[in-house]
């Protein structure tokens, strides 16, 4: 009898275990099918991932959001490494990952389930030395070209509403500053943070106040994985209502960025 009430409050202890963390067989066995959580990270992202990082062993905000995911899940994180946006997005055709920490952009969520953002990076543009170019707002015009970096998340925005000037897309973000100095253009697109170092190197140039977009970084699973989707935006919502994701910023002094607000 003794047995019996012991088996039953262990039991009960793993029932309300598997409560708290949301947590059930089918979320584990979508998530991380082969028994580890192969996340993929955009090591081109330096507010993301520190640079010079380890492919196996990262630093940075999304490799510690990624590690709190794997041990909710209860399995070993692996990481899997790409050097851009694009690439990492197109990794959900192979399955190259379970889970992957990338902008939530309307051209990617026809394969990816995203989450909320998890944080925000404010987009913005540098203009060179004597530009007559004063405000986000004067870009968009005819004879303006724009460098930006094909397939990162602003250039998917940019590629949806750029009207009238005439984007140069380049592969990666060093391209892009390489080809707007040139080619002599118009203007440079990239996240507030890095343009920031960029501006340091062009003697006269400005960034533009303001920002045209501000990039939502999140996380996305295939579409077929329903369940672990829905597990994904709990947790995120999760990490960052508790201060989880504040503290990373924090901890890996990545400067420009912020919390993004609740999820709808």
């Amino acid at each position: 009898m003794l047995r019996l009430g012991v088996a039953l409050v262990g039991a009960l202890v793993l029932t309300s275990s598997a409560m708290a963390t949301g947590i059930t067989p089918a979320i584990r066995s979508e998530l991380a099918p082969s028994g580890k959580l192969r996340v993929g990270l955009n090591h081109g992202n330096f507010l993301l991932v520190t640079p010079g990082s380890s492919a196996t062993d990262p630093r940075g905000v999304a490799p510690d959001v990624a590690r709190e995911l794997g041990r909710r899940v209860g399995v070993p994180v692996e990481f899997v490494r790409f050097d851009s946006a694009g690439k990492l997005g197109d990794g959900v055709k192979t399955g190259a990952w379970d889970v992957a920490f990338l902008g939530a952009e309307p051209q990617r969520a026809a394969e990816i389930a995203f989450t909320a953002a998890y944080l925000e990076i404010p987009s913005t543009y540098l203009v060179p030395a004597g530009s007559p170019i004063r405000a986000v707002a004067e870009v968009d015009r005819e004879g303006v070209r724009i460098a930006v970096a094909e397939q990162s998340a602003y250039g998917l925005y940019l590629s949806r509403t750029i009207k009238r000037a005439r984007l140069v897309l380049t592969q990666g973000v060093d391209a892009s500053f390489d080809v707007f100095v040139a080619q002599k253009l118009e203007a440079l697109a990239g996240l507030k943070p890095r343009l920031l170092t960029d501006v340091q190197k062009l003697p006269g140039s400005r960034l533009l106040d303001g920002q045209f977009t501000a990039v939502q970084q999140a996380i996305g699973t295939a579409k077929a994985r329903v369940a672990g989707a829905a597990f994904l935006r709990a947790f995120v919502e999760e990490v960052k209502a508790s201060g989880f994701v504040a503290e990373a910023i924090s901890r890996n002094n990545s400067q420009g960025v912020s919390v993004a607000p609740p999820g709808p």
